[in-house]
Formats: C-alpha cells, sequence, structure tokens
C-alpha cells in the first residue's frame, strides 16, 4: 500500500495525513474483497525497515494502529472477517500487542474474508524464522536434515495454512516487491497501479482483477 507520504506532500500536509487518508482504501479494499467472494487478503502495512523513518512518523503509525484497531474490529467481525497479524510483532508496545491478540481471539472462527495484516514484517526475516524453525524441529527430532525440501519447510512459514497468492498488487507506481512475501509470491501474477493508495478504490482494484482474469498461469508448465 505504497504512496501515502507522496499523496500528502501533493496536499501540502505532513506524511501522517497520507497516512490517515489511506485508512480509507483499506476500509474500501476489505469491503471489496467480502462483497465479491475473495477469500484471501493480506495487507502489508509495516515493513521491518519502516522503523528506520523518523520518530514521529513511526508514533503517528503505532497510534493509528491502536485507533484502528479500537474502532474496527468490532464491524470487520460482523462482517465475518477473520483478522490474523503476521511479522516479529513482540517489538510493539504491550498495549497494542494485547489489541492484536485481542483482535485474532474475537475474529478467529469466521470464515468470510481471511485478513492478514502483516506488521513488522520482512520477508527475509519470514524465510530465516522459518530455518530457525525447522533447526528446532530437527533438534527435536521431528524431523530430518535429509527429510528438508520445499513441501517439508512449507508449513514453517507465515500462511502456511493459506492457499498460495494469485495476486500481487502495489500502488504508487513502484515496480518492486520491496521485501514482501518472498517464499509465498514464487508463482503470483503481479499487478502495478500508478494510483497513491489514499486514491485506490472498487474501480482500481476492478482493473487489477480484470488485468489477473486475462492472464495465463502455467506454473512453469505448457
Amino acid at each position: 500500500m505504497d504512496g501515502n507520504g507522496r499523496w500528502a506532500k501533493q496536499r501540502h500536509r505532513p506524511r501522517s495525513f497520507g497516512h490517515r487518508a489511506g485508512q480509507k482504501a483499506v476500509r474500501s479494499t476489505i469491503e471489496s474483497c467480502v462483497k465479491r467472494g475473495i477469500d484471501v487478503l493480506t495487507l502489508f502495512a509495516f515493513s521491518s525497515e519502516n522503523w528506520q523513518r523518523p520518530k514521529a512518523e513511526v508514533g503517528a503509525l503505532m497510534e493509528l494502529f491502536l485507533k484502528a484497531l479500537d474502532r474496527e474490529v468490532d464491524e470487520l467481525h460482523g462482517y465475518g472477517v477473520r483478522i490474523r497479524f503476521i511479522g516479529e510483532l513482540s517489538a510493539f508496545a504491550p498495549a497494542l500487542h494485547e489489541r492484536m491478540q485481542r483482535a485474532m481471539d474475537k475474529t478467529q472462527a469466521n470464515g468470510k474474508l481471511a485478513l492478514n495484516i502483516a506488521l513488522n514484517y520482512g520477508g527475509r526475516w519470514d524465510i530465516a524464522n522459518a530455518a530457525k524453525e525447522v533447526t528446532l524441529a530437527i533438534q527435536r527430532g521431528e524431523l530430518s536434515a535429509e527429510a528438508i525440501d520445499e513441501r517439508s519447510i512449507a508449513p514453517f512459514f507465515c500462511l502456511a495454512d493459506l492457499p498460495p497468492v494469485d495476486l500481487f498488487i502495489r500502488t504508487g507506481g513502484e515496480r518492486r516487491i520491496s521485501n514482501f512475501l518472498l517464499w509465498q509470491l514464487a508463482y503470483s501474477e503481479l499487478h502495478f497501479s500508478d494510483v497513491l493508495w489514499p486514491d485506490y478504490d472498487e474501480a482500481c482494484l476492478a482493473r487489477a482483477l480484470e488485468d489477473f482474469a486475462q492472464r495465463e498461469r502455467r506454473f512453469g508448465k505448457i
């Protein structure tokens, strides 16, 4: 979800103004996915690299997360949305971590849409974390080194219980993956939009889905 800062700069406003506007696009996208019967939506909300941003901006983002959790969870629960946060969540303040856990517990039985929110997440972190878990499994005698292959280590990655990612969408005109779901995106279709995230709406999502529908997915086969 790229472009909040540039969107705010175009309006001569602080970056935090763009992040608040971006929340409306989040709501619109979630509602569109529910309406269209999409099963899984994963949003890259805060990367492990985002900690390097100015402290004031990071603080404003944390405040937005807290307010959004307090305000949105009940409504998402009413829609039948299951919320899951992925990433190194222990780095967040206890108050935010507690709210995230409460949201996951409240919505865990819902089945309308699996909404995954990546916070303090990085694709390389995910791979390294999976490697650590595989090593621990070997030490416990649950897995042998000789048995390691793609299939045996796949369960140790984030979102392992969900289908492979079909479509990756990046907004804001950038043409890169930026350390997002590196393992999970191996055979995903990539769609890049020049629209800045706060302006991303249902029509933009529809164009991405139409583009996806025209792709021929061979997965390395003929």
